[in-house]
């Protein structure tokens, strides 16, 4: 009977080790490698967050900045907490641009926690930075294939946006409200065949709502 419990969970550990964010350690560990080649500059805006960060063509949309895209897909805000020392520390960006979320919720977190987590990564920038870092945090989207998840995405939104309104270092970049069509609905045109990940169209939604943020900080 023993010999049966231990080989059931040295099948069960890998499982539950890989649904961790142990499982992005090969993305974190290519960010490190362009930090230590000097791929990646030290004072760059940095980019991170899910899939929809990873897929934006900043070079194409931010030609005159010095950036870094951290993105990895499938990730929630508690992966980007628990590898900050690794993927954001090193960078000391003046700017951060974060966006997660989606996939929290849609793996069951509620906004009540997406929020506390929000709080949790602000707490570690300031630590780390001080005032010498700003973080405009991208609304959660709208989407096709996880409409039914809207109320609490937006709940999570309105809630990680007061904290935003009540703090200068912070800003809400309202992507939300752009990608909804008269109806009420995503806008069908914005979205990959998948109904979640963007096109070059959504994409230009983004890059104008984050526009004036970074336009901000370089003033600053």
């Amino acid at each position: 009977m023993k010999s049966f419990c231990l080989a059931a969970l040295c099948l069960i550990a890998p499982v539950v080790a890989q649904s961790g964010p142990e499982r992005w350690e090969k993305s974190i560990a290519a960010f490190e490698q362009k930090i230590k080649d000097g791929s990646t500059k030290p004072g760059s805006v940095l980019f991170i967050g899910s899939s929809s960060i990873r897929m934006w063509k900043l070079q194409d949309s931010f030609p005159d900045r010095n950036y870094v895209n951290h993105g990895f897909g499938g990730s929630m805000i508690s992966d980007s907490i628990y590898y900050f020392d690794r993927a954001v520390k090193p960078v000391a960006p003046p700017v951060i641009l974060f966006y997660a979320g989606d996939n929290d919720v849609a793996k069951g977190k509620s906004a009540e926690v997406v929020h506390a987590d929000f709080r949790k990564f602000v707490g570690l920038m300031k630590k780390a930075f001080g005032k010498k870092t700003r973080l405009g945090f991208i609304a959660i989207k709208p989407s096709l294939s996880r409409w039914k998840l809207a109320g609490e995405m937006q709940k999570a939104n309105n809630l990680i946006k007061a904290d935003c309104e009540r703090d200068e270092l912070l800003s809400f970049i309202d992507v939300w409200t752009p990608m909804i069509g008269e109806d009420g609905k995503p806008k069908a045109d914005l979205f990959l065949k998948d109904g979640l990940h963007m096109n070059l169209k959504g994409y230009k939604i983004w890059n104008k709502a984050a526009a004036p943020v970074l336009k901000a900080a370089r003033a600053k």
